[in-house]
This record gives structure tokens, C-alpha cells and sequence, in this order.
């Protein structure tokens, strides 16, 4: 950045559930030359932190921008954080926002999968999803299921933010076609597509596509080793009453957000 430019706190860009790699400007990787990645996330801290200081702290880890420069900052808890919208709309009512959503019964495999490969002693999948299995009550006090009810979250998130703020990215797509979803992102975000078809490869061991670096820097940058592992076998019964059980959520979120997933 040039110091001797003219300097701006920018409304930023907020990534929820997750994030879209190409959009950080890390050392060697593509970068839009309007966009700048912050290094220090910014959560929505617990309810009896005050506002007030929520906003002048959160902006304190912003990086001094250009005016023709947007600010991008990623934190997965915020679009299932109650306090997160009122708190991120103190700060800059003007800020966009970025949600990756996938298949909920995937996600939750996949949240499951990951916790277990840190707490190998904890309940089987059925047994946390389920308050009664045979009578189909769902155990929604369980995040790893409640994160996946997009659209009560989105709920809170509408009471600040109009939908033209909001852009979904979807998480299948995102694996199977990076670069038309990163082109969506960009336009909405209103900038040039810098970042296209050249600068993805698909990691068949991984099962994702990996970011390609400029030509000067070496090694691509894949996902970490938490990422791609192989899913705990789930009962299929099981599945097919947690997609009942997301249905109506999954059809009211596509018409809310006028969108149309496919995860029935």
C-alpha cells in the first residue's frame, strides 16, 4: 500500500459460514487489486460486551484502506451469532455481506466428522441429531444442526440488512465450479473479475479445488489437513429424516433468498 496515498475506513465485506479463498490478498496468491484481506478477524463477541465498544474495537483491526480498495473480513459464527447483525450494522450499515451455504445434512456430517477427529469419546451422530429418533424429534439445540437452519438465522440478519447486501454463494458450486461462483462474488461486490478458470486446478486428493499462486511463488494453496476428510458413515434412515426435518427450512430459505440449492 502506498503510504503517501489517501486513506479510508471502507465499509467492509463480511464472510459468513465460511470462506472464499481467492479474495485474500495473501503473499503470491492472485489478488483482486481492489479488494485487501484483514489479518486479524473481528468476532461478535458475547452479548455483555457493549456495542459501542464492539464497533471502535472492530474497526481498530480494519486495515487503513484506499478509496478504491474493500476491505474483506471472514468470520463463520457470525450469520449464526444472535447479536452479530445489529453489531456489524452499528459499525457500517453499508456493509455487504457474503454467506457460503451448503447441503445442511452435509454440513452437519461434515461438523460431526471434524469434532470427532478431535474428541474421538463423543456420542454417535444419531444419538446427538435426535431427542427421540422414533417419534422424528430432531435435537435443535445441537449446533451442529441448528447452524443449518439458514433461514431463521437469515431472519435476524433481514432486520438490518436488505437482500441486495447479501450474497449466498453455494458450497457444492463452489467445489465443482470455483471460478463461476468467485465471478458472482466479485460482482457483487461491484469489482473487476480478475479471478477466473486459470487460476483454479482440482486436488483429486483432497476433493477440492486448489488456488494457483503467481507463476513466481511455487506450490499452489490447497486447504489445510482438517479439510477433505472422508465422512463418518451415517444410517441412511438417519439421513433421510434429517432431510425431512430440513425441508421446510431449505424451502423457505430458497424463496426468501430467490434461489433455488437442489439439496432435496
Amino acid at each position: 500500500m502506498d503510504p503517501g496515498g489517501s486513506h479510508s475506513q471502507r465499509p467492509p465485506a463480511a464472510l459468513q459460514e465460511g470462506a472464499v479463498p481467492a479474495l485474500s490478498c495473501q503473499e503470491g496468491t492472485p489478488c483482486q487489486p481492489h479488494t485487501v484481506d484483514t489479518t486479524s478477524q473481528c468476532h461478535a463477541l458475547p452479548g455483555s460486551f457493549l456495542t459501542v465498544t464492539f464497533c471502535f474495537a472492530c474497526r481498530s483491526l480494519m486495515p487503513r484502506t484506499l478509496d478504491s480498495q474493500i476491505t474483506v473480513e471472514k468470520t463463520p459464527s457470525y450469520f449464526v451469532t444472535k447479536e452479530a447483525p445489529r453489531r456489524i450494522f452499528n459499525m457500517s450499515r453499508d456493509t455487504k455481506l457474503i454467506v457460503v451455504v451448503r447441503n445442511p445434512v452435509t454440513r452437519a456430517i461434515s461438523d460431526y466428522t471434524q469434532t470427532l477427529s478431535k474428541k474421538p469419546d463423543i456420542p454417535t451422530f444419531e444419538g446427538l441429531s435426535f431427542r427421540n429418533r422414533s417419534l422424528g424429534l430432531v435435537d435443535t439445540s445441537w449446533n451442529a444442526i441448528r447452524i443449518g437452519m439458514y433461514a431463521v438465522h437469515l431472519e435476524s440478519w433481514l432486520q438490518y440488512f436488505p437482500l441486495s447486501q447479501i450474497h449466498f454463494v453455494s458450497g457444492e458450486k463452489l467445489i465443482t465450479d470455483p471460478a463461476g461462483e468467485m465471478g458472482k462474488v466479485q460482482d457483487f461486490l461491484g469489482i473487476k473479475r480478475v479471478i477466473t478458470d486459470k487460476h483454479f486446478y482440482f486436488n483429486k486428493t483432497k476433493g477440492f479445488p486448489c488456488l494457483k499462486k503467481s507463476e513466481s511463488s511455487g506450490l499452489p494453496r490447497c486447504l489445510g489437513k482438517s479439510k477433505g476428510r472422508t465422512h463418518v458413515q451415517i444410517d441412511p434412515e438417519v439421513i433421510e429424516q434429517l432431510r425431512d426435518f430440513y425441508r421446510p427450512y431449505n424451502i423457505k430459505f430458497y424463496e426468501t433468498v430467490g434461489q433455488d440449492f437442489r439439496w432435496e
